[in-house]
């Protein structure tokens, strides 16, 4: 029966062809901020935009409403004074009894005008002074401008160019025949009054969608702020500097930090029991191989050769796996910081009294601040295996290069790292050779003394600490090692 197994988790990388695969599978990151605080504002203020301007169109048309409904009760009120003041003389024409007090009907094309006239059009007509010697047309009597009481609205060009609002409404007086009565006011002054309101309530909508902004943007802050302290305590973790998440979170996040301190806590245990049991078995092992070798040198013959030789080789395993066990405990110490300028000075100096019949010249540019987040001890068998290699294969020249990489402005507090580059003018190697060279035991030239042991260790010392080694051709000629390691800070 096959064992399934989870596939093992890898980091996120932020590169370009990422970002094509995530364009190219129709998602374009452009479009979607990765940022959850940015999807919350963004979010709520679409949310708050919609609703402010659905506010807006509901409030100007009720005040539109509100202001023509005014304004034909304005006019309505006018068309009862009419009828209230309106007499029938012996001839059994209307007159007025006395004038309106408004003084808008009496000013030529003021805008307010009204007119008493019959219906059947013979007779005279009264009209209002302002209104000179224009005359309005008369709806129809069933026209769909009528409501239930008769009474007609409607919006007319008037004298002037003026656009006139219109109410007609027709009576019978004192047994005569019927007459119509309008009244027409300017439109124009109530559409003022409507823009007026309309660039203040644009105004103060504006003025409140920056405040509910602001408001959105405070909040979800401090509601996020709970995340940003869970972020820099698990980088507080990462780099030494806490064991465990403090639990004082809001009831939200309270069982995630929880749960993530007793992952820490079983991650710690697991390791430290398979570091246990590793060691305890080496150490077994160690024993029994002492006496087969002891017994093995006491006789002699071919077997005894052999049984020598086979031992030996298992004694150099148990010591690899050794080394490897001790190599995962010193990477899971976060605390230790060690200054790589000072190993590779001193890794240089012996090497240079090891080749001292070679005359090389050794550059190095490093900044004395930097430090590998790490063992000392790593770091020297790392370096010191890439700066052997260097000497063994170089004609004149060697390289040792030391920068940090350029953190990513996206993350706050992401890791550092430092990359050591290691470059010789020799020979080189093939490209299709590069991966091979990292394989264990393997040697791509006898001619040289070695295990093929060198490049592999440093593979697997720096892939215990997150991280990786790159072989390239060097500007010298020859071969180039990058390795990339964390940075402490």
């Amino acid at each position: 029966m096959t064992e399934q197994r989870q596939p093992e988790y890898q980091p996120p990388a932020e590169s370009a062809d990422q970002t094509e695969g995530e364009e190219k599978g129709g998602t374009d990151a452009r479009h979607f901020p990765r940022s959850l605080a940015a999807r919350l504002v963004l979010s709520a203020m679409a949310v708050a935009l919609v609703l402010l301007v659905l506010a807006a169109f509901l409030l100007s048309y009720l005040f539109r409403v509100t202001v023509e409904r005014n304004f034909d009760a304005r006019l309505q009120a006018v068309l009862n004074g009419l009828l209230a003041n309106v007499e029938i003389n012996e001839k059994g024409q209307p007159y007025l009894a006395s004038r309106l007090a408004d003084t808008r009907f009496n000013l030529p094309l003021s805008g307010w005008y009204w007119q008493i006239a019959p219906v059947d059009g013979k007779g005279p007509v009264l009209k209002s002074p302002s209104l000179l010697e224009k005359r309005f047309p008369l709806p129809p009597e069933k026209s769909p401008l009528r409501d239930d009481g008769g009474m007609a609205r409607y919006t007319v060009k008037g004298p002037g160019g003026k656009t006139l609002r219109v109410i007609e409404q027709r009576y019978t007086l004192y047994g005569s025949r019927p007459y119509s009565f309008i009244v027409a006011g300017n439109y124009d002054e109530l559409r003022r009054e409507i823009t007026a309101f309309m660039r203040t309530m644009i105004v103060v909508f504006a003025v409140l969608a920056l405040a509910l902004a602001l408001a959105i943007f405070i909040q979800v802050r401090y509601g996020l702020r709970p995340l940003k302290r869970l972020h820099d305590e698990l980088w507080e973790i990462r780099e030494g500097q806490r064991d465990y998440l403090n639990e004082n979170y809001p009831d939200e996040i309270r069982p995630v930090a929880h749960e993530l301190n007793l992952l820490l806590k079983t991650n710690r245990e697991i390791i430290e029991r398979a570091r246990t049991q590793v060691g305890n078995l080496a150490h077994a092992l160690k024993t029994p191989l002492s006496v087969l070798i002891n017994e093995a040198q006491a006789t002699e013959g071919r077997l005894a050769r052999k049984v020598m030789e086979q031992v030996r080789l298992m004694r150099d395993q148990v010591n690899v796996y050794l080394d490897r066990a001790r190599r995962a405990a010193n990477a899971s110490s976060l605390t230790a910081r060690t200054p790589v300028c000072e190993v590779i000075e001193a890794l240089v100096r012996t090497l240079k009294r090891i080749y001292r019949d070679s005359a090389f010249k050794v550059h190095i540019k490093c900044d004395s601040a930097f430090r590998f987040r790490g063992e000392r001890q790593d770091l020297e068998e790392m370096i010191g295996n890439l700066l052997d290699n260097a000497f063994k294969y170089a004609s004149h020249e060697i390289r040792i290069t030391v920068r940090v990489e350029e953190q990513d402005r996206r993350v706050r507090r992401s890791r550092r790292w430092l990359w050591v580059i290691v470059e010789d003018d020799g020979p080189g190697l093939p490209e299709k050779d590069w991966q091979t060279a990292l394989k264990r035991g393997r040697r791509l030239d006898e001619t040289k003394p070695g295990s093929g042991l060198g490049l592999s260790i440093v593979s697997e010392t720096a892939a215990m600490y997150g991280g990786e080694i790159h072989l390239a051709r060097a500007e010298l000629g020859g071969l180039a090692v990058k390795l990339r390691l964390p940075a402490s800070g």
